[in-house]
């Protein structure tokens, strides 16, 4: 049988891959010049901006996630994972505060410090066995079943009875019960503060099991890995070949392009849902979840800044969480701290003695973009944003002024444009006390939907087991052997 999958990111080569395995004859469209989707990469000058990967999820053996990453090929030789300790590294003035892995050296003074501290350190011992399970859909047919266990939900039990209480906050409000602002301003740099308290425990439980490394290479060297193993297995990938439509057919199903109409017995769509159930087929989705999507939505947007450095900065930490003299002005926000990551010339990222810092700005500013654009300041901002960037974050480091090779800066409009994800967005907020709306993996036999706003707010290791149960899904509908 044949499958198309509309998208070449993460859930859609994951989900193309194992179609593949099962012996569908698989064939990806997309739109960009290569794969990966919101997890990508890009050059400039000699520099490589990362776009995607901060750390990865099932980077060790003993997270199942892991077992998905060697089957797809995402992990391999070429490209080891690091596992950076401390997470973060607030640069307040002269002083540097480290968030380590294990907690350790936190400036925790008094009472209300240390009772806040016990409190996190227990949350985050709940979920030390927590993890997303890889597991067989009931009454598919499996040539290397994954057995339920029992003892494996078990031991996940101590973080299912607290998950209650840490939905019901927000991480900044979590993060209010100590009364140090630098401990408060390190848990910041985890998560996006928006986002519920379980997203942040869970990601420093994802750190403190030793887990969550960077692999070498970043986003576009997986992306390249899972194509690969695609292609190795007989599968197709076309890429500059956006889906302009989806329509159930007397043969199938027919995904419309720029340039010809293809049949497929079946269908697997792996861009936003949100942007899909509005244009990708003959009329906008009626279903009740699909309503509901459209009324409840609430998105996560940022800014995306790189600037490519003539100096290695050796002296300044892999990530930092910068409190700036001054605050940022974009889009409308103020930002009185940055989140900096730093690449170095010695993973390639920059030339020989140079390094690349890159920082996100949260804040839904897509309707700014768009009033820009539509004003034609928009390229005049962005240039300003820059500069202004490397004037506040100067003052702080004062080894960029003069060193600046090469800049970079990604809107809302950007993502939107390369990705197609829905108001430029790249992860579903999952806001404390709602329920997020999801589409369902399997909307009609034939018919199926992976990725962004599948599978809880978003991220990795969403988009790979989405992708892995949209195949067995497929596989048990059409009684092939997963």
């Amino acid at each position: 049988m044949k499958v198309i999958v509309i998208g070449a990111g993460i859930s859609g080569l994951t989900s193309a891959i194992y179609a593949r395995r099962a012996g569908c004859e698989t064939l990806v469209l997309e739109k960009a010049l290569g794969p990966g989707g919101l997890s990508t990469s890009w050059s400039r000058k000699g520099y490589t901006f990362e776009g995607g990967i901060h750390w990865l999820i099932g980077a060790i053996p003993s997270i199942p996630l892991h077992s998905v990453w060697l089957e797809t090929g995402a992990l391999q030789e070429n490209n080891p994972v690091y596992f950076k300790d401390p997470i973060y590294t607030l640069v307040d003035g002269n002083q540097r505060i480290p968030l380590h892995r294990d907690f350790h050296g936190l400036p925790v003074k008094g009472l209300r410090d240390t009772l806040a501290l016990l409190s996190l350190r227990f949350h985050v011992w709940c979920f030390r066995y927590f993890h997303q399970p890889i597991t067989d859909l009931r009454g598919l047919k499996v040539r290397e079943p994954r057995p339920f266990s029992v003892w494996e939900y078990v031991r996940m039990l101590p973080a299912v009875l607290i998950t209650p209480f840490l939905l019901v906050q927000s991480s900044r409000f979590y993060a209010k019960r100590f009364a140090s602002k630098q401990i408060r301003g390190l848990l910041a740099a985890v998560v996006n503060p928006r986002n519920n308290a379980l997203s942040m425990i869970y990601t420093l439980s994802t750190f403190a099991a030793g887990d969550s490394g960077y692999p070498e290479g970043g986003s576009i060297r997986m992306a390249g890995n899972m194509a690969d193993r695609l292609l190795s297995l007989g599968g197709e990938i076309r890429y500059r070949t956006p889906a302009l439509g989806v329509e159930k057919s007397s043969e199938g199903w027919t995904v419309r392009t720029e340039g010809e109409s293809v049949q497929a017995d079946a269908v697997i769509i792996s861009v936003d849902a949100r942007t899909a159930i509005d244009k990708l087929f003959p009329e906008p989705l009626q279903d009740r979840w699909a309503r509901k999507m459209r009324a409840s939505l609430e998105t996560t947007q940022c800014m995306f800044l790189a600037l490519g450095i003539k100096t290695a900065l050796a002296e300044w930490p892999r990530s930092m969480q910068v409190v700036l003299r001054r605050p940022l002005e974009a889009a409308g926000f103020k930002y009185e701290t940055l989140v900096v990551n730093k690449y170095p010339s010695e993973e390639g990222f920059a030339p020989a003695g140079c390094c690349v810092l890159t920082c996100l700005l949260h804040g839904n500013s897509y309707g700014y973009w768009k009033k820009a654009k539509a004003s034609g300041t928009y390229v005049q901002e962005k240039k300003a944003i820059v500069e202004q960037l490397i004037e506040v974050l100067g003052e702080v480091i004062p080894e960029i002024r003069g060193n600046v090779a090469v800049t970079d800066m990604a809107t809302p409009l950007t993502y939107e444009r390369y990705c197609s994800t829905f108001e430029g967005s790249y992860m579903t907020n999952w806001p404390a006390g709602k329920t997020v709306c999801h589409a369902p993996i399997r909307y009609r036999r034939g018919l199926y939907f992976t990725g962004q706003r599948t599978l809880y707010s978003g991220g990795l290791p969403p988009a790979a087991q989405s992708g892995r149960i949209v195949a067995q899904t497929l596989c048990k509908d059409f009684g092939l052997v997963f």
